[in-house]
């Protein structure tokens, strides 16, 4: 085998050990849900500025267990998990560059949300951005 191919193959097995590491530091330390019966609030910040705000009491561990089972958002699968584009009967419009903003306690989450994990007494606010 020549040189370039033995850099190659290095070059491959190195990056395959590096995905095997990665995903296992993210499945070990990554966001963990709470079992157990949990309430969590809602808020529904819309373009107009009102608001709705909601509280769910539920046993599911992430954000999109508890919205789900409320039937209070829907979207489109990808490869992150689900793109949220209606929340409580209202969709975002592409056309008017809008999309919908998760935030815990004021802060933006940092995880969609199929991985944020909730607990009891969470609060979250929906907002409906305008602008990319």
């Amino acid at each position: 085998m020549n040189t370039q191919k033995k850099k190659v193959w290095l070059f491959a097995g190195i990056a395959l050990v590096l995905v095997a590491v990665m995903a296992a530091a993210w499945f070990t330390l990554g966001p963990k849900g709470t079992a157990g019966q949990k309430n969590i609030s809602v808020t529904v910040v819309y373009a107009d500025a009102s608001t709705d705000k909601f509280d769910i009491s539920t046993d599911a561990e992430f954000l999109r267990g508890a919205l789900e089972e409320q039937n209070f958002i829907a979207g489109d699968e990808n490869e992150y998990g689900l793109f949220v584009k209606t929340v409580n009967g209202v969709t975002a419009d592409d056309a008017n560059q809008e999309w919908w903003s998760f935030s815990k306690d004021g802060e933006s989450l940092m995880t969609g949300v199929d991985s944020t994990p909730i607990a009891d007494g969470d609060a979250f606010e929906i907002t409906l951005m305008i602008g990319w």
